[in-house]
């Protein structure tokens, strides 16, 4: 089911930017289902698992459930902050270099991998998976809401510092966490987990 939603928001998206202004209906529309659909996701993906299976790693670096969930709660907020930093400019005439295509893709192949900035590196913050959840569904709840009741021009506005534009910023908040979530997916797929 998630993969043929995946698939139709990549189909939907691959048109491109639309004009500038207020939201159009297929963009808010395109964004909410993608935001719901990493969510949900998500919480499908860490419910019921044990103690051990939130802080088994693969590899004495590697990150645990658990670190990826603390990862999502921190880097999520920073990630907000900037979007909203960056419509405090006023809008305009906007060139972005990243396209939609390229921020779906970004979710979806994880073969290309960067560490993080220290500030949303997982320092132990959380010992249960419920804690990080919550955070990171309280944010959303706000991040949906907006989504939902925006007139913001997203399109009209270059994010802060960055190559796409805002509204591109948001898809790609979302994005980043579907990495994540195929970051769980592989970890769950691991011998040693499933021995666990």
């Amino acid at each position: 089911m998630r993969i043929a939603i995946a698939c139709t928001l990549v189909t939907l998206l691959t048109a491109g930017p639309a004009s500038a202004g207020p939201m159009t209906a297929a963009d808010r529309q395109r964004l909410l289902a993608h935001l719901e659909m990493t969510e949900g996701w998500l919480v499908d993906e860490v419910t019921g698992l044990s103690p051990q299976q939130i802080t088994y790693r693969m590899t004495p670096q590697s990150w645990t459930i658990l670190d990826v969930a603390e990862h999502l709660a921190v880097a999520e907020p920073q990630y907000w902050q900037h979007l909203q930093d960056s419509l405090k400019a006023p809008p305009g005439e906007v060139k972005p270099e990243a396209t939609d295509a390229g921020i779906l893709w970004y979710g979806i192949d994880r073969t290309d991998r960067a560490r993080t900035g220290e500030a949303r590196v997982p320092k132990g913050r959380w010992s249960e998976i419920t804690g990080p959840l919550a955070e990171f569904r309280k944010l959303r709840a706000t991040m949906r809401d907006y989504a939902a009741g925006t007139e913001d021009d997203l399109r009209g506005r270059m994010l802060v510092d960055g190559n796409m534009d805002v509204y591109q910023w948001f898809l790609m908040i979302s994005t980043h966490a579907q990495r994540h979530i195929l970051q769980i997916r592989e970890i769950k797929a691991h011998e040693g987990y499933r021995e666990r």
